[in-house]
This record gives structure tokens, C-alpha cells and sequence, in this order.
């Protein structure tokens, strides 16, 4: 077990957490810092004399309040280290960006540039998913010695250090909660990666109390989310259970709700109403919205239930419950006037409603891709209520008297940034373009994905959206991948990305019989940096993809071969006769 011991920052004095003492704390040392006028202003938290006491040699963490504040840091330290930090495992780190280039097409974030030859990076949800774990690995590695990082690095992801800095005692403008501090304070000090461990918590004079409390104060209740997450929580759980046929009736729901968490914590959370009532109110708000349906029965206590085939289409395609209604409407919208010209029409209906709902749009930006779109893409706007007038008088500080829906604007913004991304297949120049950090680009795409196959499940589900179907299954390649067509055949196969789509593309190997036939050793020829175990299983993925295709259409074949199973026999035809 690794001694954690935690320490408070108050102007130049640390404290040490004591519980023993009158007010949770001792004083333990001054900061011995020689800080010049310069950077006395540009490092008022001393932020610089914390962090040379441990790297290069140990790995540091500093969490921030917010991802500006990770990238102002990160480049703040940077500038008042010395020279010798660059001689540090120089090698490794030109060789990361190195590799944060060629994982970007040619870009590096131009403060990663600066940093990283310092050993130092920030690390927040606006890094693509590739840059994160390039930069993960090379702090595991200890070519990076420092992170600048948020919250969100402190669950989840095990990077560990022997002193984590809090820069403040706040998560954007919320105080922290003690489960929260405990979280991050955790990651210094890990058993059998280091010997010990240390925390320090920057905080003003004016935060002196709350923080007090903070230390002192023992751990928040936890509590089931079935009841704060309504729709995502409690209502799908009923669906799901009704769909399964784990319990159809009253009593049996009741009773798989008692051996839930939310059931033992029921008196806590909602003291005025009984289990049963609560589970009874919620299956009518289900049939009320038209997917769940009631049983004809004899004796009331024997109530019991089936899933409608609304209820099977949001429950097969685990649509949350908030958006269903919405997302038929927008379908059944869609029907009267689908727009095929373009992609715009379909990507809209598969943007994500929960991301539309955080969206806040740059007009002017808004109002640019707008005036870019073809004629037949207006058109989709319009049918969806929004003009080029209405954007223009947006993005020009204009009143406007028309109520325009602010979720369909919002997700009409994100569906340009994603019929923009699968147009030019650039994280980097889509982010340039809307002004979006990259990471978020990247979690949309994914999440349109993801959200796409849901919408194609839950067509598949409903014969009055048949029209959907072909259309979806080919959209979800292509924001799955998001390269150009060409290359979405080669990347199905395992271990095949973009960059080595694009080499065996450039090669002959167009299609996936090309590299189901191709020789291993030939492809290691012919393909740059291409190894012999990476080659055979390539081609073993393609012949392996391909037999599945080659087995689901042997399928096809014998089901159309085979007799209908209401198919009229001899003797039928010939009693009839008689």
C-alpha cells in the first residue's frame, strides 16, 4: 500500500491535511521560489515551483477547471522551464510528434508542438482519440513527464503520479464535491507503480471554508439513477423486460423492482408513494405513449402487458425514450418529402438529439454554410422550417418574430458539420471550418454513427419506414469510416485503417476478393511498413468476410428454393375436389 499524503496551497505556505488538527490542517512548508516580477504575474499560483520539484524525473499531474485552461498552462510552464528539459528523452518525444503527425494527416496541434519537446502536454476531450492515446503512452513510458488535464482524466484512464496538482478548487464554475477530489487526488502514489504519493490543492483565502469542509466531510450517498434518468433509466427497463419476456404482469415487475437498487433506496427517494404505485404509474405512462399495450384479463391483480410495435422498434433500436415520438415524427416528416440530391436530408434525420440539445451555433459560421448549399440542400431546410433570412438575421444581431423549433437549428447545425466531414473526410479542416475542437468532431461523427444503426433498427422494425432501410445501412458505413467511398470495402477488413486503405487502394487492392486472393508476401512488398504477421492477417480477415458474404447469400439461395411452408398438397386439392 502507497502513503497518500495530501497538502493545501494558501498564497507561498503549504499545509498538510490532518484530521487530528482544529481545522483539518498543519502547516508544513514555505514554497522555496525565486520568481522574477514577469513571472510572478504570469504564474501567480506557482504553478512552475510545484511542478520542477518533481519532473522530469516523476510524472506530474496538474488538473485544471477547464480545457482553455489545460492548454494556457501547459503552455505557461513551458516557457519558464529550462533548456535541460529538452535533452530529456529527446528522442522519444520527437519521435510522438512524429507520430501525432502521421496520425493527422500532416497536423500537430501547434501548442503540442511547443510542449511535448518540454515533456509536457495537456490532455482533455478536445484531442482525437488517437492523439490521447499517443500521448497516454508516452507519459506511461515517462517520455512525457507532465499533463495539464480536466476532470474527466481522473476516471477511467490509469495514469498515475507521484504529485497530482489541483489548480483550483473547482470543475468548470462547480465546487468540487468530495467524490470528485478523492477521484483526482487517487491518481498520485499507485501501488507497484511508485513508492509513495502526494497531492496539492490550490485554493484563495475566499475558499478557505468550503475546502475545509471538503477534506472533513465524509463521502456522498451514492443513489440509483433509475429515478433522476427517467426515460434512459426506468422506462426502458420496463420495455426491455416486457420485450424480453423476463416479466409480463404486474406482480412479476414489482417483484424484479424490489431487487433493485432503486427498489431497497425507494423510501429515501420517493417517501409518498408506494413501489407498486410508482411502477403502476410508469407502465400507464408507457402504454400512454403507445408502447406498451395491456392485456385483456380476467382479474385485475392478473394485469399484464405486451410491447407495441412502436415499443419493439424504439426497444430493438434502443432509442432513448425522451425521442422516439420526435424521431418518428422527423421519419414520418421524411417520407412526404425526402431530399436524395445529397446526404444533408439523411444525416439530419441520423444526428444525434441529445448533442443538438447542447449545441450552441456560431451564426456566422451557421450563416456561411448555409449560403454554400445547393439549391436542393435549402430545400431540406426549408422543409424543416429554417431559411437562409432566418440565419442571415441571426448572424447579424437581428430581432426575429418567427419561432423557429431551437433543436431542429441546433441539429441542423451539427448535420452540416457532419455532411461537411464526410464531404472532406479532415477532422483538422472541418475543425478549422466551425470552430469546433477536434475531439468533439470526432465523438459527434461517432455518435451519429452509433445513432444511425439505432434509427436502422428501429426502421426495421416498422414496415412504413421500408423506404429507410438500403439508405441507412450505407450512410452507417460511411460515418463509421468516414473516408472517401473508395476505401470503406478495404476497411472492414481487421486492422485495416485509413492511411493503410489508402496505401493498399494505391496498390491494386480495391476491393475485398482483391485482398482475400492476395499473397502475404507480395503485400509486404508491395505495402510500406506492412509486416509479415500484419499482411497474413489481412488476408485472412478478407477470405474470412468474404465467406461470410458467400454463406449469407448460399442462405438467401435455399430460402428462395425452398417450398413455402403454406404451400397446397395432393390429398388437399383432391378432398377439396370431392
Amino acid at each position: 500500500m502507497v502513503e497518500l499524503k495530501e497538502y493545501l496551497k494558501i498564497n507561498d505556505a503549504i499545509y498538510e491535511v490532518d484530521n487530528k488538527a482544529e481545522n483539518g490542517m498543519t502547516f508544513s512548508r514555505l514554497l522555496n521560489c525565486q520568481y522574477s516580477d514577469t513571472l510572478k504575474k504570469m504564474d501567480p499560483d506557482h504553478l512552475v515551483a510545484l511542478v520542477t520539484e518533481v519532473i522530469p524525473n516523476y510524472s506530474c499531474l496538474v488538473f485544471c477547471p477547464t480545457k482553455k485552461n489545460c492548454e494556457n498552462v501547459a503552455e505557461m510552464i513551458c516557457k519558464f522551464l529550462s533548456k535541460e528539459y529538452l535533452k530529456h528523452r529527446e528522442k522519444e518525444k520527437h519521435e510522438l510528434i512524429k507520430n501525432l503527425k502521421s496520425i493527422s494527416g500532416g497536423n500537430v496541434c501547434p501548442i503540442l508542438k511547443r510542449t511535448v519537446p518540454f515533456g509536457v502536454a495537456y490532455h482533455h476531450s478536445g484531442l482525437t482519440s488517437d492523439e490521447r492515446r499517443l500521448l497516454e503512452e508516452a507519459y506511461s513510458t515517462g517520455a512525457l513527464c507532465l499533463f495539464t488535464c480536466t476532470s474527466t482524466l481522473a476516471a477511467g484512464v490509469n495514469l498515475p503520479a507521484r504529485r497530482v496538482i489541483l489548480r483550483a478548487p473547482y470543475v468548470a464554475k462547480e465546487f468540487l464535491k468530495r467524490s470528485q477530489y478523492k477521484q483526482m487526488i487517487g491518481r498520485a502514489g499507485r501501488a507497484g507503480i511508485d513508492s509513495v504519493g502526494e497531492s496539492v490543492l490550490i485554493l484563495q483565502e475566499k475558499d478557505k471554508q468550503q475546502v475545509s469542509e471538503l477534506i472533513s466531510r465524509p463521502l456522498e450517498n451514492c443513489y440509483s439513477h433509475l429515478v433522476q434518468e427517467f426515460t434512459k433509466g426506468i422506462q426502458t427497463l420496463f420495455l426491455s423486460l416486457i420485450g424480453l419476456k423476463i416479466a409480463t404482469n404486474l406482480d412479476d415487475i414489482c417483484h424484479f423492482m424490489g431487487g433493485t437498487l432503486f427498489g431497497v433506496q425507494q423510501k429515501i427517494l420517493l417517501k409518498e408513494k408506494s413501489l407498486r404505485e410508482i411502477t403502476v404509474e410508469w407502465l400507464r405512462d408507457l402504454t400512454e405513449k403507445g408502447l406498451l399495450q395491456k392485456d385483456v384479463v380476467d382479474k385485475p391483480k392478473d394485469e399484464s402487458f405486451h410491447i407495441t410495435k412502436l415499443g419493439r422498434a424504439s426497444f430493438k433500436g434502443t432509442i432513448d425514450l425522451a425521442y422516439c415520438d420526435i424521431l418518428y415524427r422527423d421519419l414520418k416528416k421524411g417520407l412526404e418529402g425526402l431530399v436524395l440530391e445529397s446526404l444533408l436530408h439523411l444525416i439530419y434525420l441520423t444526428t444525434p438529439y441529445d448533442m443538438a440539445s447542447q449545441c450552441v451555433p456560431d451564426w456566422m459560421i451557421y450563416f456561411r454554410q448555409f449560403s454554400q448549399l445547393s439549391p436542393a440542400e435549402q430545400n431540406v431546410a426549408a422543409l424543416l422550417g429554417v431559411s437562409e433570412n432566418f440565419i442571415g438575421k441571426k448572424a447579424s444581431g437581428q430581432a426575429i418574430k418567427k419561432k423557429v423549433d431551437k433543436d431542429i437549428v441546433n441539429r441542423l447545425y451539427l448535420s452540416f458539420v457532419l455532411y461537411t466531414l464526410l464531404k472532406e473526410t479532415n477532422i483538422w479542416s472541418v475543425s478549422e471550418k466551425f470552430n469546433m475542437p477536434r475531439g468533439y468532431i470526432q465523438s459527434l461523427l461517432a455518435g451519429a454513427a452509433s445513432f444511425s444503426s439505432c434509427v436502422l433498427h428501429f426502421c426495421e422494425e416498422l414496415e412504413e419506414f421500408w423506404v429507410y432501410r438500403a439508405l441507412l445501412v450505407e450512410l452507417t458505413k460511411k460515418l463509421t469510416y468516414c473516408v472517401k467511398a473508395e476505401l470503406i470495402p478495404l476497411m472492414e477488413v481487421t486492422g485495416v485503417l485509413e492511411g493503410r486503405a489508402k496505401q493498399l487502394y494505391n496498390a491494386g487492392y480495391k476491393s475485398l476478393i482483391h485482398l482475400a486472393n492476395a499473397n502475404p508476401e507480395v503485400l509486404i512488398r508491395t505495402v510500406d511498413h506492412l509486416s509479415r504477421r500484419q499482411a497474413k492477417q489481412i488476408v485472412s480477415s478478407a477470405k474470412m468476410l468474404l465467406h461470410e458474404k458467400a454463406e449469407a447469400l448460399q442462405e438467401e439461395v435455399e430460402e428462395l428454393l425452398r417450398p413455402p411452408s403454406d404451400f397446397p398438397s395432393v390429398e388437399a386439392s383432391s378432398t377439396e375436389k370431392a
